[in-house]
């Protein structure tokens, strides 16, 4: 039976240790309180609506990045100022933009967001369609006897028998 080295139970403790700090660190909502309840539920809520900076498409709520902590610091810090969830919105959207937003504004700046992909499958539409007339406008034209030919010659090779 083999005996575990002082060596292999080192480096097992110091992988153990190593998960253990990794998750240690990990963010929660739970040290943002407030004496009211209804407060930590409108903190809770708007950290939920809004985006995490350089998360792909994750809330601030959920994110584990080191910034998305920082924006829920700072989002905490507003509402125990007394700003309201009004105040919080839009100093956020003043200093990162309309990104922070799980559900931007339609105004010009985010009209490309909002009607792009409409703009696009439109302009996909039109050129399917018009290919598809230009096709039905255009007669097929027939095969020159030299064409006809290699067609025969390749249909009459064995592997290409049809039953």
């Amino acid at each position: 039976m083999m005996r575990p080295t002082l060596k292999a139970l080192a480096t097992a403790g110091l992988l153990t240790g190593a998960i253990a700090l990794g998750t240690a660190h990990a963010f929660t909502l739970e040290e943002f309180t407030f004496e009211d309840p209804a407060k930590t539920h409108e903190f809770r809520d708007l950290v939920g609506k809004l985006r995490c900076l350089v998360c792909q498409n994750e809330s601030l709520a959920g994110s584990q990045a080191s910034v998305a902590q920082d924006l829920r610091n700072e989002v905490y810090r507003m509402m125990r100022e007394g700003k309201s969830r009004q105040e919080v919105i839009d100093f956020l959207v003043e200093r990162y933009g309309d990104f922070v937003l799980y559900d931007p504004p339609i105004k010009p700046s985010t009209y490309v967001l909002w009607f792009g992909p409409f703009l696009f499958v439109g302009f996909g539409a039109f050129l399917l369609l018009r290919t598809l007339q230009r096709k039905k406008e255009e007669p097929e034209q027939e095969l020159s006897e030299t064409e006809q030919e290699r067609l025969r010659q390749l249909l009459a090779k064995p592997g290409n028998q049809q039953d």
